[in-house]
């Protein structure tokens, strides 16, 4: 619960800062997304079996859905939570250079590529962890990065493809379920 407490206060405290910005909008990306805000998937039966990854992972399915719906904004917002949280993981993970990646990135497909080696990196973690309620789905698009291929975690088994967004946005499978 101190690991939960410990994180919650910097993410919070970030989420503060970005709404209290400075009001000044890049206007090319505001014009590229005039989407509406992702909500933000807290689905209270998941649990990872490590606080700080648990906490993280409710900001990596928001960063997911971002992806999908081509929402570049929102992909920064949550990229940003991530790297906070991530920060305060013990194991030598590259879980905050990807998050910054994906912040730092110009537009949606850079994003996308940082966002395949967060994924990975996710999916190693919460691997490693296991689950303390629920499951997790490892889903696959064999189609992304010219059919290289690239994985993500969801909480269900519907695809929602972060790789194509609106393009192809049921393209994959479920290759493996995290329990």
């Amino acid at each position: 619960m101190k690991k939960l407490i410990k994180i919650g206060i910097p993410i919070a405290s970030l989420f503060l800062l970005i709404a209290c910005g400075n009001g000044e909008n890049n206007k090319k990306e505001v014009q590229q997304n005039n989407k509406a805000s992702v909500p933000i998937l807290k689905d209270p039966a998941i649990r990872i079996n490590d606080d700080i990854l648990n906490a993280i992972y409710s900001h990596y399915a928001h960063l997911t859905v971002a992806l999908a719906q081509d929402n570049v904004a929102e992909a920064k917002l949550a990229a940003n939570a991530i790297e906070a949280g991530a920060r305060e993981i013990s194991s030598n993970s590259n879980l905050a250079a990807s998050a910054t990646a994906i912040v730092s990135a110009p537009d949606i497909d850079k994003q996308r590529a940082a966002y395949s080696n967060l994924s990975n990196e996710m999916v190693s973690l919460v691997k490693k962890a296991g689950m303390a309620e629920a499951e997790l789905y490892l889903e696959y698009c064999p189609m992304a990065f010219d059919n290289k291929g690239a994985v993500w975690i969801s909480s269900t088994k519907e695809v929602r493809n972060p790789y194509f967004g609106e393009k192809m946005l049921k393209c994959g499978e479920v290759k493996e379920i995290i329990k």
